[in-house]
């Protein structure tokens, strides 16, 4: 039996702290107050410059979503305009206290960027997404005012198959530290757990900066969530001059508290760095003790419990907020997919914000962590508009070989401390058929390809085989940093990926839209653990899953909707998503519910019938039609029966769950009234019941949130407004357009319906609600006083609420 066992790291520094994930040193965020001007200025490295005209700016700052759309851009982008600019700030660095070394440390800048200081460059990043930092010391002028410039080079603006975002669209720091402190992502802990005992196995690199050697003692220390020390260790190390050591060591505990999905349990690595008795480094990192089991014949283990992983992709960006996406916007997305029944993320595909890897191991969702999705040849998109033309080839080949090696190591540097991550997945399709690689095999047919395959073999096109050894050298970069979790990939040509080396280097293997190749591949390749790393939300692919033990998940496209990858204008774009822009839950996401929850839910929507074959998953929770009109009334639930009910009365008789479709439906003349599907057991008990009404015309906008509080500091609240008629039910079909108006210190972020054919400005105070809704993000600005949002509209009663700010 082929059986690896994966074990559990830790994760990163203390929310309380508010310090960077860097791992040393005391850090310090630097966002705000930022210089911003969107052209090419070369002389905008240069102290001296004048940037008085310049826009003043906050980071993280998305300048594309606040773009021109426009539909002679590109598809991918989500028709949204790219571009070169420069961001520049002053900062004031005390003089420096025995030798005190300076980094600034950028969690993400999109893309090819070049950091400058007091006009001294400092490095350059191509990737986008990767986090980085820059030993800044020799160019400071300590006790005095310092010039940060950043020029970003996103000229390339359809280097990507979906929307990335353009500029400095992550946390910024500024972190001082001793000459000889901690390394970046220095310190690795990763658990084994074994009959009731908890092992942390802890690395941890000093990195001497200084001239001299440096006997040091490393102290770590586990504490529980309740504050109280469980383990603790000392070790002694030599670190020559300019030179990194290391020490290894185990803190041993007894039944320790299982980090799992409804538990997620967290412990605090204290690691403390003394020289000559004093401290000279100190950091914390979250951690935690869980097993990760994986297997050809019976798939997935938490802490040695079979389950089935219910995973969606996810992409980087929140609609009207472009890739600069709060924290506070990310928990409330994710507490939704929590809702829906979804215990797994593949982050598609490229790496996150570090506070999206830190709120999946808070909240309990198990994380597939993805690096590419291209590597030494870019991909098929167009430039201009969608399917017009001949498409293009930007990207990312320029930089691989140079740069993605070490992008790999840094990104899995970076993460290996998060509980939540259970894979590291180092490429998405970029077995593509014949886009760019072929092979033979491709005239044999389409079995076993998801995808299409643009023709069949072409021999002048870059020879598949090269995929095996690429990925050698990647899953290499990988086990260098972190040997505790498996290696993965999505393969979108998997008939054609096996006939080559790369499945083989991989420990898990994600099929991408192939599972008609499931059962034949367990059968000849009987070592290979399988999984759908991306997959569409039919009934058929998780029944897949569902029947099969061997297939231990999938991850559906998409969990929610995203910029980018849109159709043909006007599309903003790709809207499979459970969750629309504006975090509302669609109807398939609560036919997703149905399967996924282990809650009992019923909902139900309804649409005209046309087909009398047409069951569909999308039904919106609509009860407004013509008299009489024919309407196929469809049932999501996890009840064993339901029936229909209209004003009271059975209109709808009980039916029992169709196990092939998952759904239920009735036909009925329109009549209208209270809807109701009740969800009843298999003895006929009620457990569930949803309800949808005929509703009037608009008479007012509505706020369900009362009592709203957010941090001074730049925290943001999200405020749902709703139309609703004049017995207070919401009014789905309302597109009323609604102003969003601020008093105190605050300012609007943007206005989201989750319309995705709604082609206007987001980001203005003024846009039309969609299925009757409409989110406004509020930021605070810095002053403890209460924030009054108001929202008008014509012919409505207006709605006012309170934000208080703290």
């Amino acid at each position: 039996m082929f059986t690896k066992k994966i074990l559990l790291p830790a994760l990163l520094f203390s929310c309380l702290s508010a310090s960077s994930q860097i791992s040393f040193g005391d850090s310090k965020k630097i966002n705000d107050n930022w210089k911003f001007n969107l052209q090419e200025i070369p002389e905008a490295k240069n102290t001296a410059f004048d940037d008085s005209k310049w826009q003043k700016i906050n980071v993280p700052h998305d300048w594309s979503v606040k773009g021109q759309l426009s539909p002679t851009l590109a598809s991918c982008t989500g028709y949204l305009p790219g571009g070169i600019a420069w961001y520049r700030k002053s900062i004031n660095i005390p003089q420096s206290k025995s030798g005190e070394k300076v980094y600034l440390y950028f969690e993400g800048v999109y893309n090819r960027s070049e950091v400058f200081l007091n006009g001294h460059s400092l490095g350059k990043r191509p990737n986008g997404y990767i986090s980085f930092a820059f030993d800044a010391t020799q160019f400071v002028k300590f006790g005095g005012e310092n010039i940060i410039s950043v020029r970003v080079d996103h000229s390339q603006s359809a280097d990507s198959r979906w929307y990335t975002g353009s500029g400095i669209y992550r946390d910024v720091w500024v972190v001082y530290a001793n000459p000889v402190h901690i390394a970046q992502w220095g310190v690795y802990a990763y658990p084994e757990v074994k009959k009731g005992a908890g092992t942390l196995n802890v690395e941890v690199e000093v990195e001497n900066g200084s001239k001299a050697k440096s006997s040091l003692t490393v102290v770590n220390e586990l504490i529980s969530k309740d504050g109280k020390s469980v383990a603790k260790s000392s070790s002694k190390v030599d670190v020559a001059a300019n030179q990194n050591g290391k020490i290894s060591t185990k803190l041993n505990i007894k039944n320790p508290q299982l980090w799992d999905l409804e538990n997620p349990n967290l412990y605090q690595l204290k690691t403390t760095v003394l020289k000559d008795g004093k401290q000279i480094d100190e950091t914390v990192t979250k951690t935690g003790f869980r097993k990760f089991t994986f297997d050809p014949n019976n798939g997935f283990a938490l802490n040695d419990k079979w389950m089935k992983m219910k995973g969606v992709c996810l992409h980087h960006d929140a609609g009207v907020l472009g890739s600069a996406v709060p924290r506070e916007v990310w928990k409330t997305r994710l507490q939704t997919l929590k809702e829906i029944g979804v215990n797994a993320i593949r982050t598609s595909h490229n790496p996150q914000a570090p506070d999206f890897y830190e709120l999946c191991d808070e909240l309990g969702l198990l994380v597939l962590n993805e690096a590419y999705d291209e590597w030494e040849f870019p991909k098929r998109k167009w430039m201009t508009g969608w399917n017009v033309g001949t498409p293009e080839f930007q990207g990312h080949a320029d930089v691989f070989a140079e740069w993605a090696e070490k992008d790999l190591e840094d990104f899995v540097r970076r993460d290996r401390n998060h509980l939540s991550v259970f894979a590291w997945s180092i490429g998405n399709e970029v077995d593509y058929p014949n886009d760019p690689y072929s092979h033979p095999v491709l005239d044999k047919g389409k079995d076993g390809f998801g995808q299409a395959a643009y023709g069949g073999y072409k021999k002048d096109a870059p020879d598949a085989m090269r995929l095996g050894a690429i990925a050698k050298h990647l899953v290499a970069a990988v086990k260098k940093y972190d040997k505790s979790r498996p290696t993965t990939a999505g393969l979108a040509g998997v008939a054609m990926s096996n006939e080559t080396e790369y499945p083989g280097a991989l420990d898990i293997t994600g099929y991408n839209y192939t599972e008609s190749k499931y059962q034949s591949d367990h059968e000849k390749y009987p070592n290979r653990v399988i999984f759908g790393s991306e997959n569409v939300h039919d009934m058929e692919p998780w029944l897949a899953v569902k029947n099969n033990k061997y297939i231990f998940g999938q991850f559906l496209w998409t969990g929610i909707d995203y910029l980018g990858e849109s159709g043909s204008w006007p599309s903003r774009g790709f809207y499979s998503g459970l969750v629309d822009f504006a975090g509302v839950i669609k109807p398939r996401g609560y036919f997703r519910q149905s399967l996924w929850s282990d809650k009992p839910m019923t909902y139900l929507g309804t649409y005209p019938l046309k087909n009398e074959k047409d069951i569909s998953k999308d039904a919106w929770a609509i009860w407004n039609y013509e008299a009489a009109q024919k309407i196929r009334v469809v049932c999501y639930t996890n009840a064993a029966k339901a029936r229909l009910e209209l004003n009271g009365k059975v209109v709808g008789e009980t039916k029992t769950y169709d196990e092939k479709n998952g759904i239920i439906y009735w036909d009925i003349p329109f009549a209208s009234g209270k809807l109701e599907a009740v969800g009843l057991d298999k003895n006929d008990k009620e457990i569930s019941r949803y309800a949808i009404n005929s509703t009037q015309q608009p008479v007012e906008l509505t706020i369900a949130e009362k009592d709203i509080t957010i941090s001074k500091d730049r925290g943001v609240a999200k405020i749902m407004v709703q139309v609703k008629d004049q017995n207070g039910l919401p009014v789905m079909l309302s597109d009323n357009e609604v102003t969003c108006t601020i008093t105190g210190p605050g300012v609007l972020l943007g206005l989201e319906a989750g319309n995705n054919s709604d082609m206007t400005d987001y980001t203005d105070n003024v846009q039309r609600v969609y299925h009757g809704h409409i989110a406004a993000y509020i930021e605070a600005t810095g002053e403890a006083q209460p924030i009054k949002v108001t929202f008008t509209s014509q012919w409505l009663k207006p709605v006012e609420v309170t934000v208080n700010v703290k």
